[in-house]
């Protein structure tokens, strides 16, 4: 028989189904776009208060807690402006908090998209991190509407700090979320493991209670190991950011950055990257079955 070849050039053509990672996320950042403006407008779709619970869940947390630690155990008489203290904690541990969760079913949720065409999964867990953040933002806007009436006032600093403290928080829920979104879809077992850490974020933290308790009861080495947590490196910069620019020097006293904090925030974001890398290779490994598994 003789043989046909075939002339037609396949260079350009690739195979199908597999992507670069994130970095195709630059690549598709329309269909982001769509994910983002589509998270967001369904959030509160037929709800009477609609975007109102976005103040209303942070500030009922808020005042629970402030009972609780404020009023109950009296922490308020130990650390002065402790509403302000407490709040700038709360708020970026519920971004991690809906981050994470969010990107973890971000993939289960998006099944039915995930089943038919062709896109970077990626799109879908970094979407909802996104859509998180901008649920973030009101309850800043809170935030800095309590400390401009106890005296705050904005400085290069204190901006600096809230940006470093955001994105460890966006960096962290980015590996997590990549990680156990793509664990969650063949193992359905991975949502409860990150309710735990949901659960246990805000007492993993220094939110409810200031890194000086934790420094007096833990000796040097462990309080080192403590401070690995990116979850409290970035509530010490939001408590540098807002609490501490609302009450004088001697009033934060010991409260301050705990020492060596350059080398923590250092750490922090080493762990964060380390952690995204190992969400993204498996990631990219489990995402060649999330078809059938769905």
């Amino acid at each position: 028989m003789t043989r046909i070849e075939s002339r037609t050039d396949l260079s350009d053509f690739k195979v199908p189904g597999r992507g670069r990672g994130i970095l195709d996320v630059f690549r598709y950042h329309y269909l982001l776009r769509l994910l983002i403006r589509k998270g967001t407008s369904t959030r509160y779709r037929n709800s009477v208060l609609g975007w109102t619970w976005s103040y209303l869940k942070p500030a009922a947390q808020f005042m629970v807690y402030y009972f609780v630690m404020g009023v109950i155990l009296q922490f308020h008489k130990d650390i002065p402006n402790f509403a302000i203290f407490l709040f700038s904690g709360v708020v970026i541990i519920n971004l991690f908090n809906e981050a994470f969760g969010n990107a973890t079913h971000s993939i289960v949720d998006n099944r039915a998209l995930v089943k038919k065409i062709y896109l970077p999964r990626e799109l879908f867990p970094i979407a909802s991190i996104i859509i998180a953040l901008v649920h973030f933002l009101p309850q800043v806007a809170i935030l800095l509407l309590a400390c401009l009436l106890v005296g705050w006032l904005p400085t290069f600093a204190s901006l600096g700090f809230f940006v470093l403290g955001g994105l460890i928080i966006l960096f962290f829920s980015l590996g997590l979320g990549l990680l156990f979104g793509a664990l969650n879809v063949r193992f359905r077992d991975a949502q409860n493991f990150v309710e735990i850490i949901r659960m246990l974020s805000t007492w993993s933290a220094p939110v409810l209670y200031s890194w000086v308790m934790v420094k007096d009861a833990l000796p040097a080495w462990a309080f080192d190991i403590y401070m690995l947590n990116p979850l409290a490196v970035a509530v010490e910069l939001f408590h540098r950011a807002f609490w501490e620019t609302t009450v004088s020097a001697s009033q934060v006293g010991n409260h301050g950055f705990p020492p060596g904090m350059t080398l923590y925030v250092i750490q922090a974001f080493v762990f964060c990257i380390v952690v995204i890398v190992i969400g993204q290779l498996t990631f990219r490994r489990l995402e060649r079955r999330f078809a059938q598994d769905l």
